[in-house]
């Protein structure tokens, strides 16, 4: 194994170095306080300010407007498949869905136990390796909720449904803060942290406040958006630690320049991957090539008999978590924000390499 590794996982996921030695140190003895982030009480001078700086960031490198609350909740994205309909979605009332990949079929089976739900345009029929280029959108809906990126299906909505005509829902769990977008036009954003944002254990809630508080179901305390607006995300106790981790890679982002910086070298990161996977015919990208993930670049072999030979080349080589989500095979390297442009140099010449000698 090399002393030096490329970790492509999918998530959780990589994060920057200046993150880990700072969480690192903060677990012995946070801010010299002599107690370790894993001890201090949530409702403490000594925790407070790492929420309040931690949803203060996520507002600033979004630019959002005073209509819109930042939430740092427990439970994940698979949370937020049934949180978000039980607070937006009325028992007799539909809501509309794209079907682009697993995850999103899973946002689909959730919100089906609370209403009806339309599907406005799916991918299905082809695998999934398209976005759909038209919608049917029910102007009743009582919103829309697209999957932003699927990591396993590799594909990313590049042109946003903007213009739905009713309230934009998206889940970002792999994709938030890794382009520029309009974030105020969104009627609420989940993601779970474990990607881009942080350690897995906490999950971001950009919500408009607009669109809460019209549905005549009874919603559980701990699950209604309301609760922990009104708590500012001290409703319960949070996952300090994981929060905490949030606000330092917040941190990060900021300090590289905010997340116009780290398009472009997201963007650079996938136009080398994707060029050197088009020049190698050993190789071959599924997607269609305008849908790719700037995130999770999926891809197989013309020859699926030399599969292994390539994951055992990129395990002695140091390449961590290229393998292939179980349900679909094949190859993945997630290119997330933490991820160097020399990791991904690295994995482009070794599948030079591995090309040349077949």
């Amino acid at each position: 194994m090399k002393s030096t590794l490329h970790n492509f996982g999918a998530g959780p996921s990589i994060l920057p170095k200046e993150v880990f030695e700072e969480a690192s140190r903060s677990i012995l003895n946070f801010n010299d306080s002599g107690l370790s982030i894993l001890e201090i009480g949530h409702r403490t001078p000594l925790f407070q300010p790492v929420m309040e700086e931690a949803r203060t960031l996520v507002r600033e490198l979004m630019n959002l407007d005073d209509d819109h609350e930042v939430l740092f909740l427990h439970g994940g994205a698979t949370t937020q498949f049934m949180q978000v309909p039980m607070n937006l979605l009325d028992e007799l009332g539909v809501a509309a869905y794209t079907e682009t990949g697993t995850w999103a079929e899973k946002a689909i089976k959730e919100a089906t136990l609370f209403g009806k739900v339309e599907i406005a345009g799916s991918s299905k029929e082809n695998n999934f390796r398209a976005i759909p280029r038209t919608l049917r959108i029910n102007p009743a809906a009582a919103y829309l909720h697209i999957t932003t990126n699927e990591t396993i299906a590799g594909t990313q909505w590049h042109q946003l449904p903007y213009d739905a005509g009713v309230p934009l829902v998206a889940d970002m769990s792999s994709d938030i803060l890794s382009r520029q977008l309009d974030f105020n036009k969104f009627g609420l954003i989940y993601a779970g942290a474990q990607k881009n944002m942080g350690a897995a254990g906490v999950n971001l809630v950009i919500v408009s406040k607009k669109i809460l508080g019209n549905t005549s179901r009874k919603i559980p305390t701990i699950l209604d958006y309301r609760n922990h607006i009104k708590e500012a995300s001290m409703l319960n106790t949070p996952p300090v630690f994981a929060v905490y981790v949030a606000m330092l890679t917040l941190r990060w982002l900021k300090e590289k320049g905010g997340i116009g910086a780290i398009e472009e070298i997201n963007n650079a990161k996938a136009k080398l991957f994707y060029d050197t996977l088009d020049a190698l015919p050993v190789f071959k990208g599924p997607v269609n090539r305008e849908d790719r993930s700037n995130m999770n670049a999926v891809f197989i072999m013309e020859d699926a008999g030399l599969e292994k030979e390539f994951l055992d080349l990129c395990k002695k080589e140091g390449m961590v978590g290229v393998k292939g989500h179980r349900s679909v095979g094949g190859f993945r390297v997630s290119m997330y924000n933490a991820l160097p442009l020399e990791s991904v140099m690295a994995i482009t010449d070794l599948m030079k390499d591995f090309a040349n000698k077949k």
